[in-house]
């Protein structure tokens, strides 16, 4: 397959200003998408895409600039405003749209943005899709006729749709009644809707990280600022905490110790519970494995075989995990980032859903966040960036392969090895998992200094 101009990991991103996100870059963006969905649906009709975007102040000038783009090809434009990435999936699906646009760059600061895509299912797109919008942008922009030139209009009931589809997601015989849980939104796209669920189940919500300014989003809050919400847990004398990123698709939670749990020690709650229930392991009918990625811990691969729980890994990002889901036919899988996949639930990723699958948990067996998490036991990871010429061919290092030769031996059953070249910068990630914390750290440096040589 060709290599990508564009699109990274999940999506296009970057910095405001800097190509890619420029206005007229996403434009283009705009009318490519468009043009190829018109290849793609040639029935006769008119196309209709759904836009969402997360709470940086850039969302307005790229979501003016994507629905400029959609027109000038012939297709209609759905607005929904701020609302979280795995919403904008539901709606589309459930709207029977051709496709959904999300304006965020996720948990980077505000100063980053890009352009999240589904497909009509609520599906990630996939490489050969990306490649075929990158295709169509190539060929320039070609406005259609005025009479042809696509529309726009606002969703204006959008986040109460979704807060009642993940409200259907938690069984109806039970509550969070009794619970105190503080809901930290990362100042982002799901401020509106992620207390208001957690509400409405019968919780006592504590709601932080509510307060966007275009500018503050995931800025000391959310997902990848664990002890905002640490603090406000043991402050307010919570349950549990839980907290998002800024387009509310990844979740990390803490225990009313102020305890934080990664997306590796919540699918391992929600699969051991799911495989006690008899709806996961190799004797199920249903949902059978998990699926996690290079970067699962290997503590939890470890923890998977000892329960007869059939395990697989996807290449890094969430799109990947689902790509191996699909084709295994199981249901459950993420990646320690905190993205986490229910496809009983949804067609993607989201963390409020998969943190109502947490709660399921701890109401159903009349346990603490911290007791659950206790039955897995990570494998300390020490992680290293090189540097490198990317053009050099740094993998047929004679010194690398005898150092990573050495270290296998040595980790044998008992760690792991990942070497893997960023996406987007020019490093490549060295991690060593081993039993004891200072053996890993002296294999992933001498792996690091092999590479680096």
């Amino acid at each position: 397959m060709s290599e990508r101009k564009y699109f990274g990991t999940d999506g296009v991103r970057g910095e405001v200003g800097t190509p890619p996100i420029t206005p007229d870059f996403v434009m283009r963006l705009g009318h490519a998408t468009g043009r190829l969905l018109r290849e793609q649906h040639q029935g006769g009709g008119r196309l209709s895409v759904l836009i969402g975007k997360d709470t940086r102040i850039s969302g307005y000038m790229l979501e003016a600039a994507l629905e400029a783009g959609l027109s000038a090809a012939g297709v209609d434009t759905v607005l929904t405003g701020p609302l979280p990435t795995p919403a904008i999936a539901y709606l589309t699906r459930a709207l029977r749209l051709q496709a959904g646009l999300v304006i965020s760059a996720s948990h980077n600061p505000f100063a980053d943005n890009g352009i999240k895509f589904f497909n009509g299912d609520g599906d990630k797109i996939s490489d050969a899709a990306e490649l075929g919008i990158e295709a169509q942008f190539d060929l320039g922009l070609r406005c259609v006729g005025s009479a042809e030139l696509g529309k726009a209009k606002r969703l204006n009931d959008a986040a109460g749709r979704y807060i009642e589809f993940c409200k259907r997601a938690f069984p109806s015989e039970l509550t969070l009644r009794g619970l105190k849980i503080v809901v930290d939104s990362a100042h982002g796209a799901a401020y509106h809707v992620a207390p208001a669920v957690f509400h409405e189940l019968g919780a006592e919500v504590i709601s932080i990280g509510a307060s966007p300014d275009g500018l503050n989003i995931n800025r000391g809050v959310g997902a990848t600022h664990p002890h905002y919400v640490s603090e406000a847990v043991r402050k307010h004398e919570a349950s549990v905490g839980i907290a998002l990123d800024g387009d509310g698709d990844r979740l990390l939670m803490v225990d009313a110790q102020g305890r934080c749990y990664d997306g590796d020690q919540l699918v391992y709650i929600i699969a051991a519970h799911r495989a006690a229930l008899g709806e996961l392991g190799a004797a199920s009918d249903a949902g059978r494995g998990v699926v996690g990625t290079q970067m699962t811990n290997f503590g939890l691969e470890r923890a998977f075989a000892e329960r007869g729980i059939p395990f697989a890994r996807a290449k890094v990002g969430d799109r990947y995990v689902l790509e191996v889901l699909r084709e295994k036919r199981w249901l459950l899988g993420g990646e320690n980032s905190g993205h986490i996949l229910c496809l009983d639930r949804h067609s993607t990723g989201d963390a409020i859903i998969a943190a109502l699958e947490v709660l399921r948990v701890l109401v159903q067996r009349g346990v603490s966040l911290g007791e659950a998490a206790a039955e897995v036991t990570l494998l300390p990871q020490k992680l290293i960036n090189v540097r490198i010429d990317k053009s050099s061919a740094w993998a047929e290092k004679p010194q690398l392969k005898t150092t990573l030769a050495d270290w296998e031996r040595r980790l044998a059953g008992h760690g792991r090895i990942l070497l893997r070249p960023s996406g987007t910068e020019p490093f490549v990630r060295v991690m060593v998992e081993a039993e004891d914390e200072a053996l890993a750290a002296r294999g992933a440096e001498a792996i690091a200094a092999a590479v680096a040589a």
